[in-house]
C-alpha cells in the first residue's frame, strides 16, 4: 500500500504542470528570431512568438542568453531602454524596482521569457515563473524595447517581426 501511494504521489507531481496550469505559449505561434549583439559581443538570441496582433498582447519574447550578466544589469539596460518610450520618471523609477526584484542573474545557455498578456508582464526562467509586473502600460513599455518602430536595435525589430 506504502509503495502505491508513493507511486501515485510521483505521478502526480510529474503530471500536475499539465493538469494544474496552462503553458504561457498556449495560443502562440513563432513568428521571428534574432541576435542581439553588443560591441561585438553575442548578449543573448531572441525569438518572438505571437497570437493574432504582432506587436501586442498575448506575446511571447524568449531570450536565450550566450554570456553571464547580472540581473541588476538586465533591469539597468531594460530601464535605460525603456526610457525611450517612457518621459514619466517617476513611473521609470516604479517600473526599475520591479525589475531589479524579478530578474536573476544569467549565464550562457540560460532562457528568460517575458510574456505579455492583457493585464501586464509575466516572467519565467528556465520554464519557472519568477515574478510578474501587471500593469499593461509597463507591458506596453517593456516589451516596446524590441518591438517599438523607435527600437536601438531596428535590424532585431525587423528580425523579431518576420520582416528581416
Amino acid at each position: 500500500m506504502r509503495r502505491r501511494s508513493l507511486l501515485l504521489t510521483g505521478l502526480a507531481a510529474l503530471c500536475w504542470p499539465l493538469l494544474g496550469t496552462a503553458s504561457p505559449m498556449q495560443g502562440l505561434r513563432p513568428r521571428g528570431q534574432g541576435s542581439f549583439r553588443r560591441f561585438g559581443f553575442h548578449v543573448y538570441d531572441a525569438t518572438l512568438w505571437t497570437g493574432e496582433v504582432p506587436d501586442g498582447p498575448p506575446l511571447a519574447l524568449r531570450l536565450d542568453y550566450r554570456r553571464k550578466l547580472s540581473g541588476q544589469a538586465i533591469a539597468d539596460a531594460s530601464t535605460t531602454e525603456m526610457r525611450r518610450l517612457v518621459t514619466d520618471e517617476a513611473q521609470l523609477s516604479v517600473w526599475d524596482q520591479a525589475m531589479r526584484r524579478i530578474f536573476p542573474d544569467v549565464r550562457d545557455g540560460d532562457h528568460l521569457l517575458g510574456v505579455w498578456r492583457d493585464d501586464g508582464a509575466y516572467f519565467y526562467q528556465n520554464d519557472a515563473l519568477i515574478g510578474a509586473v501587471r500593469d499593461p502600460a509597463f507591458a506596453r513599455a517593456f516589451f516596446g524595447i524590441w518591438l517599438d518602430p523607435r527600437s536601438s536595435a531596428p535590424a532585431l525589430r525587423a528580425a523579431l517581426l518576420g520582416r528581416g
